[in-house]
This record gives C-alpha cells, structure tokens and sequence, in this order.
C-alpha cells in the first residue's frame, strides 16, 4: 500500500518531523529469483537511485521514484561467503563501504569485488577479541561532509560500560584518494533499554540516530534523534564507560518517538501500539526540500517472516538550527 497526505497537516508527528508516506510494495515480493527483504540498511547511489542491503549479503538497487527493484547482486566477504552485513555507505569514487555483525568494514568495488577491509579496534570485536556482545556491533555507518570523516555506530554497549552508553567509531583520511584510519571514538546515549539501528549524515556534521527497541506489550519502539560529535571527547582510551567518568558525551535531541505518528491506515500482522511501525533497520538522506527540509528514506527488516513486514517510509525533518 501506498499512502501519500497533506504533509503539512494531519502526518506531523512532531514540530520536526513529517511522516509523508509508507509503502508496503516490497513485502514478500521476489527480484530475478531473490527474495526481497531482511533488509537492514538504505543509501543513497550517487546516480541518485537506491540501494537496500539485506543481512544476507544480498544488494538491491531500487527505483528512487517507484522504489521498485531494478537490480541485484551479491556481496560476499573476502573469503566468498555470506556476511550479516549491517550498513553502507558509498564513497566519493562510487565504490561501497559496508559494515558486518563481526565489526568489520569491508571496502567494495561498485560491481561487489570485494577489495579491503578498514583497520578496527579490537575492543569493538566481539569476545573473546574484544568487549562487544554478541549481535550488538557495527549497526550504522555514515560519511561525513567532505568525505574525510566515517563514522560506524556499534548497537549496544560494550561489556564493562553502562548499558545506555554506546560507542561511536570514526576513522579520518588526509585526502579522498587515501585510505581511511582509525580515529577517535565518540560515546551517545540511548534511551534505557533501546539500541541504535542505524544513523545518517545530516551534511553539517551532524548525525541522525534511530533508536530501536521491542516490548511485547506495545511492540515496536522506534525513535529518531539528533547527534552532535562536535564538542565530545574522544572515548577510545575509556576501558568502562560511565556517565560519571567526566568525559564528554555527543549531545542528544529527540525529534521524534514514532508511536506519536498517525497510522495512515497502516494494517500490521503483529501487535503494535502503533500499527504503522515495525522493525525499522535501515535510514538515508535522500535530499532537501525546497524550504531546507532533509528527506529521508526508512525501512524495515522482516527478518522473512509472516508475522514482519518489509515497510518503506518517506518522513521529512527539520532540524534544529546550529
């Protein structure tokens, strides 16, 4: 189903955000003979059409006005095998970066070669490499204006810090035809007991952040907010990170908890407190309105199952001015 309404009226959920429309035509449909769905992240093509990776190593590239699929390939890790792959970013040369559940980020050519993987801290690596738990590493991954500053978010906290504290990893180049290196490391906290899902680029430095969480009584919990790296200190050399270590954390607005938007006739085959919600995993900025607006692009993960759906969301934000 696809819904379009007055954005300025009844879709407001919050004085920043605007849910214009959702789509549901992707659910449980096939592409040339591959299911479409599981999918965990959007970005942005710079031909200005769409990509949707699945976390089974699967690349759709969809239609930027119908949403329709209109490719696909494969993206297999260094060794030729399925990777749970998490986010993506496109780099300036039109190749892809893209972040896995083992806290790897793999560089690949635009036709899915893979050619290197970028330099992670250990501590970020799941045990017995490192402090992540099992399932919360890398979840997001957004470049920078500039295209010198990547940053990867982890979904949950490392073992030994307090569990609303989550860790931000960036990794710095001199010059674009450089490869990126480790940089500093950045903490945010969520909400109790959510996980960041995914982030995007706002374009001046800023970072949008999906928090995501599940309650059987209600479903979905799904909450969009704003970052700020700027002014926060560098967390890397943090063993447990506390709110009482006296570091700066990246400051945090929330412009929207979607259980406020209205349903827009949504129907759900799971309970929701909101119908119109589900289990959101992937986020672009797709461009600007005309009045500064950034448009912005969701989706779900169904995990290929009956009772999920794969749901496209169209929402406009307003941030807040610098």
């Amino acid at each position: 189903m696809d819904t379009v309404t007055d954005v300025a009226g009844s879709n407001a959920t919050s004085a920043q955000v605007v849910v214009d429309w959702f789509s549901d035509t992707l659910d449980k449909t096939y592409f040339q003979g591959v299911f479409v769905g599981n999918l965990s992240a959007l970005a942005l093509d710079p031909d200005g059409r769409i990509a949707a990776l699945s976390d089974r190593s699967t690349l759709f590239t969809l239609d930027a006005a119908t949403h329709e699929p209109v490719g696909v390939m494969r993206l297999l890790d260094e060794h030729g095998q399925e990777a749970d792959f998490e986010a993506l970013v496109f780099d300036h040369d039109g190749s892809l970066l893209v972040a896995s559940e083992r806290s790897d980020i793999r560089r690949y050519t635009r036709q899915g070669t893979f050619v290197r993987m970028l330099p992670a801290p250990d501590s970020l690596r799941v045990a017995p490499a490192g402090r992540a738990r099992v399932n919360e590493t890398f979840e997001g991954l957004a470049l920078l204006p500039g295209g010198l500053t990547l940053v990867a978010s982890m979904e949950g906290s490392l073992r030994g810090d307090d569990r609303r504290l989550v860790r931000f990893q960036t990794w710095e180049r001199a010059g674009l035809d450089e490869e990126f290196r480790i940089g500093a490391q950045y903490g945010y906290e969520c909400d109790a007991g959510l996980a960041i899902s995914d982030i995007s680029a706002t374009g001046d430095g800023r970072l949008l952040v999906v928090e995501r969480g599940f309650d059987r009584r209600v479903g979905n919990i799904i909450r969009l907010c704003l970052a700020d790296p700027r002014g926060a200190g560098d967390v890397g050399g943090v063993e447990n990170l506390t709110r009482q270590d006296g570091v700066r954390l990246m400051s945090r607005t929330l412009l929207v908890d979607m259980v406020n938007c209205p349903s827009l006739g949504a129907t759900n085959p799971q309970p929701q407190a909101n119908p119109l919600l589900g289990n959101i995993e992937g986020m672009t900025v797709t461009g600007r309105t005309q009045d500064g607006r950034l448009k912005l692009l969701m989706v779900t993960d169904d995990n290929q199952s009956e009772k999920q759906i794969t749901r496209l969301y169209g929402l406009t934000v307003r941030l807040p001015e610098l």
